[in-house]
């Protein structure tokens, strides 16, 4: 069973991308863990507690939301100021689509333990989907300025999402490339980072990122056609038509394929 204390927010799809409201979200766990427990230092309360925080966690992963949100809540009642069980309870009200109550159980959570880069980068992720640019940005950077903080290149990454999505452009640029720099096999960061820089006619950068994402084995329909956007636009016909036969022969029944064959480039 996955720990709880890990859980935090990420994008799974590369269609969650950037202007797309209401994408879906995963749990994805990093190695950093607050407050390392011992058993010598848990009361039987807290024991039980946290027994029942990772019954909680594996419902929630397992698409459980609501079975979740009844495990948090007796772990509430056993302790009301665990701050982890804040975080997960926000993480299941985001499942939810519950946002205003997700920020307040995030909220409650940071109150609690400011230290865990993991809940400021849930709710920083929380107020761009309600968009709170301002208040989204100043969580995001509360997760980075922690120390040990493994899970950067993820925060780097919703970040400069909900940059572009405010329309800071430069700012968001800033945020992917730096996404990609800390981790350069993740196709999300790739991805975006080229996407953005294609919308924005930086499209030679543009070319050198997405060039890389589909020279690996992350290379999906969506990756492909962004290839052979940005290759027409740059006029790399032999490009254009190396990439198509990519498209045809790897995924024949993608919509991507039905856009190129009808030359919507430019949509």
């Amino acid at each position: 069973m996955a720990s709880w204390k890990k859980l935090t927010v990420s994008l799974s799809v590369f269609g969650c991308l950037l202007g797309v409201s209401g994408c879906a979200t995963d749990r994805s766990k990093d190695e950093w863990t607050p407050n390392v427990v011992t058993p010598s230092d848990e009361t039987d309360t807290r024991r039980r507690a946290r027994i029942k925080l990772e019954l909680a966690s594996g419902y929630l992963e397992a698409g459980k939301p609501e079975i979740a949100l009844d495990e948090v809540k007796q772990v509430l009642a056993l302790e009301p100021d665990f701050a982890d069980a804040h975080n997960l309870r926000g993480l299941i009200f985001l499942q939810l689509n519950d946002l205003r109550t997700a920020e307040d159980s995030l909220r409650r959570s940071v109150s609690l333990n400011g230290r865990d880069p993991n809940t400021w980068h849930n709710l920083g992720w929380v107020y761009c989907q309600q968009q709170k640019w301002a208040e989204g940005n100043s969580a995001f950077q509360r997760a980075l300025a922690q120390p040990n903080y493994a899970g950067q290149p993820r925060t780097h990454l919703l970040m400069g999402l909900c940059q572009a999505r405010a329309g800071q452009m430069a700012d968001a640029v800033r945020s992917l490339t730096r996404s990609v720099e800390m981790d350069p096999a993740n196709p999300l960061a790739a991805y975006n980072l080229s996407l953005l820089l294609y919308r924005s006619h930086n499209n030679q950068q543009a070319q050198f990122y997405i060039r890389r994402l589909n020279n690996s084995e992350s290379a999906n329909s969506e990756s492909l056609w962004l290839g052979i956007r940005i290759e027409h636009r740059l006029g790399n016909a032999d490009a254009v038509k190396q990439l198509a036969d990519q498209l045809k022969r790897r995924f024949p029944q993608a919509q991507e394929l039905g856009k190129y064959e009808r030359g919507l480039f430019d949509e």
